[in-house]
């Protein structure tokens, strides 16, 4: 059974973000493509790991549900961050007006010739970001910003630092002149007092 001939299942693969000691969570769509009622049930090779919402149901024709599946926080991580967990999501067509309540586990029996759909779908870890870009991956489209004001406050900061030096070279330069000037004018004020030293003298041998 291809698993998708009642229900279209997006995505086809829980992919969880994996951090140590931190519980993660994702969704997926089941879209019901028939005019018929269809209940569903979600199973799991690990069930203490993980938690289902809904774990069952019934979706209505060309109706849509969500499903979160949250893992527990993991104190160990997998070799390779590689999961061997597997989740089975069986669909079955029941009589129109049926609930969620009414959901069986007998619903998805295969005896009697009654066809049920099933689809597997894998586990896959990704690594979670980094705390230091975005601190718990809030929604989408916010760290960009966040990222980017960052990166203009840098900027900001660099054209500041660069401005005060220039100013600081600037004031070098003015005071390294001013300094030599002084001590131009000190040359040229000893080199009158020596001359008219000299004068003095030789008005003195005149005399």
């Amino acid at each position: 059974m291809s698993g998708q001939d009642l229900l279209e299942i997006e995505p086809i693969e829980l992919k969880f973000p994996f951090e140590l000691k931190k519980q993660s969570s994702c969704s997926m769509q089941l879209t019901n493509k028939s005019d018929d009622y269809v209940a569903f049930k979600v199973k799991t090779t690990n069930p203490k790991k993980y938690c289902v919402r809904p774990n069952a149901g019934v979706i209505l024709p060309r109706s849509i549900c969500d499903v979160t599946v949250t893992m527990q926080a993991q104190k160990d991580a997998p070799p390779d961050m590689e999961c061997k967990d597997k989740f089975l999501l069986q669909s079955v067509v029941v009589p129109p007006g049926s609930t969620a309540k009414e959901v069986t586990s007998e619903m998805f029996n295969k005896e009697g010739g009654k066809v049920v759909d099933e689809f597997k779908l894998r586990v896959i870890y990704v690594p979670a970001s980094p705390p230091s870009s975005v601190p718990e991956e809030p929604e989408e489209g916010s760290s960009p910003r966040a990222s980017s004001t960052e990166n203009g406050s840098q900027i900001q900061g660099t054209s500041l630092f660069d401005a005060v030096s220039r100013s600081l070279d600037e004031q070098k330069d003015k005071s390294s002149e001013a300094s030599s000037l002084i001590f131009k004018l000190s040359e040229e004020k000893n080199s009158y007092v020596q001359q008219s030293q000299k004068l003095r003298q030789e008005i003195m041998l005149l005399l």
